[in-house]
């Protein structure tokens, strides 16, 4: 009995001993494993958008009126500033009224002489005195003299030329002492009316039809009730102040370029918009209650040219999910169907990350959302 403890003690040592190297075996597998990557993620969040299109386009003249003669004569004077503003039927050039003055006096002297004989022959035909083709004839003669002062009076009229419309006139064509004709082909002088003015637009009509689809289902709400508003980008890059509205589009699409015309309206109180111009049409198409932008740098496409992007799921494994892609809107994706609000997105360490491993999310610092062109509405926080 004396040597049972002995052998007890040997055969308990070598199972502590396996125990203790099968723990230290997996403290040192376990301290060589690598940590999971850290990358830079940014958390989808649903909100109100207002989406919009950049348009280029130019602007055009509410409206033009050529200043022509409308009867003949020498010109005698010019009675406006060269590049002023004119009120309508202000008196622009006076062409010598003289001839034409003449004229005039000569139908009222014809006129009152037909009227004494229509007057006398009125009185005669009660008596039979003359006949009733003689009185008819009186009293046409009658007639055709008062419409031939009238002419006479218009045309003296026309010696004073008159602007046309409201507006602003350029240079004149001719100086004082020109022959002008009422059939001339030149144009006097051009106003032009510069407050409202046109902005015309180009937008392919394929955008068109997908912007009304939109609306029919509901998934784009409109932005009022009123006609659609736009606003101005100048050539230099400067924001015109005032908001225009979209008057119409055209109703027929340009067979060459298979694009739509759009107008808008503009109020150009101070002129500072000239006809010619090439400006940056805003539009506003109405408004996604619901919109999911993500960050441009987080979508990645396949071979097939599929976009997709990595998820960071809730036990921090990652997986590439297939996304649809509906138009950019500023630096950003809107995004129709295969991702939620409130998921993550990675936006950076993109190549570090590979289906189902696990990474530490941490806050993206390479994330400044623009959701509208120069507006800048969500940060880097998320």
């Amino acid at each position: 009995m004396k040597h049972k403890r002995p052998l007890r003690a040997m055969r308990i040592f070598p199972l502590a001993a396996l125990v203790l190297l099968v723990g230290c075996g997996e403290q040192e597998q376990a301290a060589s494993a690598p940590p999971a990557p850290e990358v830079g993620v940014y958390t989808v969040q649903a909100q109100p958008l207002t989406l919009t299109t950049d348009l280029p386009g130019r602007t055009s003249a509410y409206r033009v009126a050529e200043v022509r003669p409308q009867v003949s004569g020498i010109l005698q004077q010019r009675l406006f500033t060269e590049g002023s503003e004119v009120k309508k039927g202000q008196p622009l050039y006076q062409i010598d009224p003289r001839t034409y003055e003449a004229r005039l006096s000569r139908a009222e002297a014809n006129l009152t002489t037909a009227e004494n004989l229509a007057r006398r022959y009125e009185r005669l035909l009660k008596t039979n005195a003359v006949s009733r083709q003689q009185y008819d004839d009186a009293q046409a003669a009658w007639k055709q003299a008062q419409a031939e002062v009238q002419v006479a009076r218009i045309d003296v009229q026309y010696t004073k030329v008159l602007a046309p419309i409201s507006g602003r006139i350029g240079r004149s064509a001719v100086t004082e002492g020109a022959l002008v004709t009422n059939s001339q082909a030149q144009e006097l002088a051009t106003v032009t009316q510069l407050d409202p003015i046109y902005v015309d637009v180009n937008q392919p009509i394929t955008k068109l039809l997908g912007l009304r689809r939109a609306l029919e289902s509901g998934r784009l709400q409109r932005s009022g009730n009123d006609q659609a508003e736009v606003s101005l980008t100048l050539d230099d890059g400067s924001a015109y102040p005032l908001p225009g509205t979209l008057k119409f589009s055209e109703v027929s699409v340009d067979e060459t370029t298979g694009s739509v015309t759009l107008r808008a309206e503009f109020p150009n109180p101070e002129r500072k918009l000239l006809p010619g111009m090439f400006v940056h049409a805003l539009l506003k198409e109405g408004t996604q209650q619901d919109a999911l932008l993500v960050p441009q740098q987080a979508v990645i496409r396949d071979s097939r040219g599929q976009a997709g992007v990595w998820v960071v799921k809730a036990d921090a494994s990652v997986e590439l999910r297939e996304v649809e892609t509906l138009r950019t809107v500023g630096n950003a994706w809107l995004i129709g169907k295969g991702i939620q609000s409130g998921e993550q997105v990675v936006t950076e360490g993109i190549q570090r990350v590979r289906s189902g491993i696990t990474v530490k999310p941490v806050a993206a610092g390479n994330v400044e959302l623009v959701a509208e062109f120069g507006k800048p509405t969500d940060q880097a926080a998320n």
